[in-house]
């Protein structure tokens, strides 16, 4: 999201588990709280900024921004730009990201599975039921 000094051990790291496997980069380029949720809203359709923002409860208008513009840099998300008055700007997934959509079905599906794991064994802390 930030820049990150080129020459930081954060960075230098980041480089280095990039490069060392597929996981970390997949793991690298999905990260964050919002992008792995705008990939899920947009599978099968295209949609508008402010659709998308209606979808994804407590996002900023910067945050959706940012991750949408990596997103796109990333080649998961194709933004289209209508040359109307006022403009109208879509988002859809790209070829490349509706490869990921069994993946995110089933992390939705092992999600509620193991929430009721966790609130049957009492072990659900309050950050996560919120």
């Amino acid at each position: 999201m930030g820049k990150r000094k080129s020459t930081s051990t954060n960075n230098l790291n980041r480089e280095t588990l990039i490069d060392f496997c597929g996981m970390v980069y997949a793991v690298d380029i999905l990260g964050g709280r919002w992008k792995l949720l705008i990939l899920y809203k947009l599978d099968g359709r295209t949609l508008r900024f402010s659709e998308l923002k209606k979808l994804l409860p407590n996002v900023s208008d910067r945050m959706l921004t940012l991750h949408l513009q990596e997103l796109e840099k990333n080649g998961l998300v194709i933004r289209t730009v209508h040359a109307e008055v006022p403009v109208r700007v879509e988002y859809r997934l790209s070829e490349s990201a509706r490869q990921l959509a069994p993946i995110w079905k089933q992390l939705e599906h092992w999600g509620h599975a193991h929430r009721e794991t966790m609130e049957k064994e009492g072990k659900l802390s309050l950050a996560v039921q919120a």
